[in-house]
């Protein structure tokens, strides 16, 4: 580790500032240029939870309902809602000025046909349309829910702040079928989709959209006003970290999302360059996929946790210094108020290599390869996939480490085939800001099997409290529930909590309003 970080803090430097490539530096002033986390692979924010493909989608596509700071629902593209009595049907307006990027005006259909596909994929939607008996729209500008029990969250479920993004496009594009991913892109968000310009792996680009009209109301995490400031936006993606900090300092590009942290001295040096660290932890996860051998066996996938040490994968993935991160967390991210410490003392005790070696000779594993699918394009789960690999050596575990980027990852994981026909067993990703705050949005925790997150655990007693959860009557007896589902995935053990990681930007000073939960591009400024 010190070998790698004092190579790049040296020859790799200055030979990557002069061989990056020439990026134009004539920008017009309102030009946002930035490298981000990781190449777009997927348009589509219904079809996938990749965190690139919601950072795309807040820019081109708007939700009914956002998620303010402090972590309530707030109208977006509603301008009032009402309940019924009995809590079993919910009235929707929207509100005026919506418009597609194509000139057609947003209609209620089109929020129905969206709601109905975002609910087969998501998966508090799937919750929602459980005990959704229709939607309706009898107007234009009229959404009906009509329930078959209360649901509360209703507003939660359609503004929910992480992915699989409930985003509003078009019916015609709404009515594609959820299993094919959509490719035309068509929002009434506050910036167009330029796909003519789009080259994969090298740059996304964005043009604000004219037509938008921002909510009048103060800006407030995903809810509020979202003002287009810049007339472009530019995704230059530069997978090597030393060639994209070279970029940075020359004036090239104005921000690195999820910088690096070997070069934040470096940057932190520079007069025009300021580091913004996140305000929730990304939660890294090893994800498992329960379908075949060797981890179907939950006893195997239980005889990691005595070797388990959060500090070396937080060290490779978030730097050396402990105040950018947090180890020992459980199932939920460290900044959620579920967080607690149930059935963590697996992960405090003394880390014990023979232990595991024990735990898994005696699940009766049988040298069956385990694949490992490295992201090498995605520097911090890249990182991690190396602490990955040799702790699952040094346990036991015969590895087959599969080099490959994360795009390709992206399609990968939603296949079932066997490890060996071209599926996999194990893979590294972050469960960013929101997305494991809690049982409604931890779309890794769910439980119901072939419906499951990829990975498909089949956990009925997890499913049981999660529904228990949802209709918990307070903050206090939601809590409870959490520590109860907590006790039991350190059983079924869906995925293996890696730690939380404050992950930063680096940014020029001449932008200004940058969101720190994840880059989103409207009330962003560019002197």
């Amino acid at each position: 580790m010190m070998k790698r970080r004092t190579l790049l803090k040296s020859a790799t430097v200055g030979a990557a500032i002069l061989g990056m490539p020439k990026f134009a530096t004539a920008q017009a002033k309102s030009v946002l240029r930035i490298v981000p986390h990781t190449d777009l692979a997927v348009v589509d924010p219904i079809w996938t939870s990749a965190l690139i493909t919601l950072e795309h989608g807040y820019a081109v596509f708007d939700t009914l309902y956002g998620t303010d700071e402090t972590f309530k629902p707030r109208p977006q593209m509603v301008s009032e809602h009402t309940v019924s009595a009995d809590g079993l049907t919910w009235t929707l307006t929207l509100r005026d000025g919506l418009m597609f990027h194509d000139g057609n005006p947003v209609r209620a259909r089109d929020a129905v046909a969206s709601v109905k596909r975002w609910g087969k994929r998501d998966v508090l939607g799937r919750e929602l349309m459980s005990v959704t008996k229709e939607i309706t729209a009898p107007d234009d500008k009229t959404i009906v829910f009509t329930l078959t029990r209360p649901f509360p969250l209703l507003p939660a479920a359609l503004g929910k702040p992480s992915a699989n993004m409930p985003a509003i496009m078009p019916e015609r594009l709404a009515n594609i079928d959820d299993q094919t991913q959509i490719k035309e892109v068509v929002g009434s968000g506050p910036f167009k989709f330029v796909a003519k310009e789009w080259v994969a792996g090298s740059k996304v680009v964005y043009e604000k959209f004219d037509g938008y009209v921002p909510r009048k109301d103060a800006a407030s995490f995903t809810a509020g006003a979202k003002a287009p400031k810049v007339d472009r936006v530019e995704w230059v993606v530069i997978p090597d970290v030393a060639t994209a900090a070279s970029a940075l300092m020359a004036g090239e590009v104005d921000v690195w999302e999820k910088a690096s942290p070997d070069f934040l001295p470096m940057i932190e040096a520079q007069a025009n360059i300021r580091s913004e660290t996140g305000t929730i932890p990304d939660f890294y996860v090893l994800r498992i996929n329960h379908l075949h051998p060797p981890f179907n066996n939950p006893a195997i996938r239980r005889a990691v946790l005595p070797a388990l040490d959060q500090s070396l994968f937080m060290t490779a993935i978030g730097g050396s210094d402990p105040r950018g991160w947090v180890t020992n967390p459980g199932f939920f991210n460290p900044a959620s108020p579920m967080a607690n410490d149930a059935g963590s003392k697996v992960l405090t005790s003394p880390r014990s290599m023979d232990a595991a070696r024990k735990a898994l000779k005696d699940a009766g594993y049988d040298g069956t390869p385990v694949v490992l699918l490295d992201p090498q394009d995605v520097s911090a789960s890249h990182a991690g996939t190396l602490v990955a690999a040799e702790l699952l050596r040094q346990i036991g575990f015969k590895v087959d480490q599969q080099a490959t980027d994360w795009g390709t990852i992206v399609q990968r994981r939603t296949s079932k085939a066997a490890p060996a026909q071209g599926g996999w067993n194990m893979f590294i990703t972050a469960l960013s800001s929101t997305g494991a705050f809690d049982p409604s949005l931890n779309f890794a925790l769910r439980g119901n099997g072939q419906n499951a997150w990829f990975g498909w655990p089949d956990m009925p007693k997890i499913e049981e409290l999660r529904q228990k959860w949802l209709y918990a009557p307070d903050l206090q007896a939601q809590k409870d529930i959490c520590r109860e589902i907590q006790e039991q995935a350190f059983q079924d053990m869906p995925y293996i909590p890696l730690g939380g990681v404050l992950s930063f930007n680096a940014v020029n000073k001449r932008v200004s309003n940058l969101p720190r939960e994840y880059i989103r591009f409207y009330n962003v400024e560019v002197k």
